[in-house]
């Protein structure tokens, strides 16, 4: 790989933990730019690029769903870009009258001045029943009361020509709850997220196309104390908008099984992205457990840990990372902030040793017998 080719970048901010960048309305898409720019190959998921009503979309950005990540990652699913995706929206039977027809508009106000290719549409048999919950860490999740039923809506879908599904379900009005106003104003964990998550996940790991989800509730009252980071989804009547644009553009997930038993396999790999074109994996500080973060480790992939409070304390230091030998120690790097982290990025890039541009600097060692 020559300096001047794109450095293949995971970014991760997990869903659900209230991380200080990141943890809100799409306000990590910034950071996802620059770490684009920098790299000019950026993989992430919908909790960095769904604002609400904002969007960005960007080549050199891939559109990937949680679990798919987790996949990709351990090496079992290779990233296939496409023109565009064919994205069926899944209703849930619990939207009343009025709710579902502001996401029917916002999916032709999609197709007519962005120009998506939206549709089929399919509703559930019957409502989902979302239950939102708060694990003893302080992060969000929840269940499906009817998982069945959602899934059998996206097979549907699927069948019907969908290559991607936006899933819309109806979620508790929580308005005057006070974790919900703690969120607003910057204070809290978003309690929708972990569902959100759990929804995608479940969808993706039983189908094998890309998902993400919208949830649907009544407008919320007006806040005078908001915070900016969440006000991407106090500006519209539905949080569909970002979804929409990101799986427009979300790569085909091709499976590693299928792709060896292909003929054509090896002309189709060399236009597919793998884990082992990874060049650098970035990820908060004290969310270092998840399935792709480990999967890197595993790998040698270089892992750039950002200084980004979350709820979670999984950290280097309770990883042990300080402690592993020194082949993989080399490949631990730091970073303050994301703009460090895009810097550490350039440099992988261009083959600057990282050392040369931290003080104090060492001389060199000879080795002895």
């Amino acid at each position: 790989m020559t300096s001047s080719e794109p450095l293949p970048t995971l970014l991760i901010i997990p869903t659900g933990i209230g991380c200080d960048l990141g943890g809100y309305a799409g306000d990590a898409i910034p950071t996802a730019r620059l770490l684009a720019n920098a790299s000019e190959c950026l993989i992430t998921h919908p909790n960095v690029m769904n604002g609400g009503s904002l969007y960005w979309p960007n080549p050199h950005i891939h559109y990937v769903e949680g679990y798919s990540l987790n996949l990709f990652a351990a090496g079992e699913v290779f990233l296939k870009p496409v023109r565009q995706q064919k994205v069926g929206l899944l209703l849930d039977a619990g939207l009343d009258s009025d709710l579902k027809k502001r996401h029917l508009q916002v999916a032709d106000g999609c197709i007519a001045s962005l120009g998506l290719n939206i549709g089929p549409v399919i509703s559930t048999e019957t409502s989902l029943k979302i239950n939102l919950k708060k694990g003893f860490s302080g992060s969000s999740w929840g269940n499906i009361e009817e998982p069945d039923v959602l899934l059998r809506g996206a097979e549907k879908l699927k069948i019907a020509g969908a290559t991607a599904i936006a899933v819309i379900t109806r979620f508790p009005d929580d308005s005057e709850d006070l974790e919900t106003k703690l969120y607003r104003q910057g204070h809290g964990v978003d309690l929708i997220a972990g569902t959100e998550a759990v929804i995608s996940h479940f969808l993706v790991k039983n189908l094998l196309i890309p998902c993400a989800h919208a949830p649907a509730f009544e407008p919320l009252p007006i806040d005078y104390d908001l915070d900016p980071r969440t006000s991407g989804e106090e500006i519209g009547y539905t949080f569909l908008q970002s979804v929409l644009v990101g799986l427009s553009r979300a790569p085909d997930l091709i499976c590693k099984a299928d792709l060896n038993s292909n003929e054509n396999s090896v002309l189709q790999s060399k236009t597919l992205l793998s884990n082992r074109n990874l060049g650098a994996v970035v990820v908060p500080q004290g969310a270092l457990g998840g399935e792709a973060v480990l999967s890197c480790i595993e790998k040698f992939i270089p892992l750039i840990i950002v200084a980004n409070q979350g709820v979670l304390n999984v950290s280097s230091s309770k990883m042990r990372l300080d402690c592993i030998g020194s082949d993989k120690a080399k490949n631990i790097l730091y970073a303050s902030n994301y703009l460090e982290a895009a810097g550490i990025i350039t440099a992988l890039r261009h083959g600057i040793n990282i050392k040369s541009l931290r003080r104090p600097i060492y001389g060199i060692e000879e080795l002895n017998e």
